[in-house]
């Protein structure tokens, strides 16, 4: 089955979760697909993440190198390990100036949320070249930019060392966030569109727009790396990167 969002016949991109009955994306014709996958696939072992198609994650640098991706049942589980120190990152490189990833997920606890965090390891001015996030989890949708906000590294490290931020950064966070009451189901398959345009951040949940944010750090441009950001437990599948023509 081929679906057209309408909002995909304008000019931008954008991201989507689609139910389980419905596993194929189509983008208009102003949207090219650079990546898919729908993790019809095997692992040749089952003690250390082996993801596949260019996916790599942090298990070994922050998880002791326990395993924490599960690829079955044709799609990515990603769960945190008990003595990993940091969220799980799973990671897909995707140049893009203005562009759309799209996927399936479930969230398999109240305490669950996924991210899709992009980023740009080329941009030394903020931590580990994170641009801006849409967050998911079962009561809210949060975007965030978080070049010119929470990772900016002056910011950042103002934070880490409990320091006072001054005026200038105290004012710099202002409209870096927003966050937006959205009842999201545990234990079912959802779908989530999110787009990118120029300095917009757009969030749809289940063909349902939830909110968006306009900020400088989204206008970034060059999107090199896109990472999915689990602090608990989510299941992933379907995902699809397109990049605008």
């Amino acid at each position: 089955m081929e679906i057209f969002p309408r909002h995909l016949v304008v000019p931008c991109l954008s991201f989507f979760l689609f139910s389980h009955s419905l596993p194929t994306l189509s983008v208009a014709d102003d949207g090219e697909l650079i990546f898919s996958d729908d993790f019809e696939r095997s692992e040749s072992q089952e003690t250390q993440d082996e993801p596949g198609k260019g996916w790599g994650t942090n298990s070994k640098s922050r998880a002791k190198g326990n395993k924490q991706v599960d690829l079955r049942d044709g799609a990515m589980y990603i769960y945190i390990h008990s003595e990993a120190d940091h969220a799980v990152s799973v990671t897909q490189p995707a140049v893009f100036t203005d562009g759309a990833v799209g996927l399936r997920f479930k969230l398999e606890d109240a305490k669950d949320s996924l991210g899709l965090d992009f980023a740009d390891l080329e941009c030394k001015e903020v931590h580990a070249g994170h641009l801006f996030v849409a967050k998911v989890d079962p009561k809210k949708v949060v975007c965030q930019d978080l070049k010119t906000g929470n990772m900016r590294l002056d910011i950042r490290e103002t934070r880490l060392a409990k320091e006072t931020l001054s005026e200038e950064q105290k004012e710099a966070l202002k409209g870096k966030d927003k966050s937006f009451p959205r009842e999201t189901s545990v234990g079912e398959w959802h779908d989530l569109l999110v787009s990118v345009a120029g300095d917009e951040l757009s969030v749809e949940v289940d063909g349902k727009k939830v909110g968006s944010l306009s900020a400088p750090g989204i206008a970034h441009p060059t999107k090199r790396l896109l990472r999915l950001s689990v602090p608990h437990n989510a299941v992933v599948d379907d995902v699809k990167i397109w990049r605008k023509k």
